[in-house]
């Protein structure tokens, strides 16, 4: 698809945040990228966005789906190298998006989008991946907006 930001895009965004040291803390050390949450919504400012983080002690049907763009979830995934699986897991992050009537799961470790359902069907979903025990994290995509307090009622 559309790449909408380059490694090096992201890198100066971690450079911009982390101006000195060898080691940035925005990023994997090996320059694989893995970057943090400061870097995804630094990007998405450039695009005028925001995002908010979601409280998963409240129930993701709360959120009003009228301005949101998309979610991001950030999950454990497996180390592997090859077919091996290494004994640790690392955090990887994956994005929900609704495109026409669906909401899909655009995982980039999926060799297709996975479609998820309708609005009622990504509620169960988002619930489903924050109550598992496994310190997941949601956060909330919404459009360009001007009206902070209209924001803060989608969440």
């Amino acid at each position: 698809g559309n790449q909408l930001y380059s490694k090096n895009d992201l890198d100066d965004i971690c450079v911009h945040l982390c101006p000195t040291g060898w080691i940035n803390p925005h990023r994997s050390f090996l320059g694989l990228g893995n970057y943090d949450i400061n870097v995804i919504i630094a990007a998405l400012k450039t695009r005028n966005c925001e995002v908010v983080w979601f409280d998963k002690r409240k129930d993701p049907s709360s959120i009003n789906l009228e301005e949101i763009l998309g979610f991001i979830l950030n999950i454990p995934s497996d180390s592997k190298i090859g077919n091996i699986t290494l004994p640790w897991r690392r955090r990887h992050w994956i994005t929900v998006r609704r495109v026409g009537f669906y909401y899909y799961n655009l995982d980039s470790k999926l060799q297709h989008p996975k479609k998820i359902g309708n609005a009622a069907d990504v509620f169960i979903y988002l619930k489903e991946q924050l109550n598992k025990l496994d310190h997941r994290e949601l956060f909330i995509v919404i459009k360009p907006n001007d009206d902070h307090e209209k924001t803060q009622k989608h969440i």
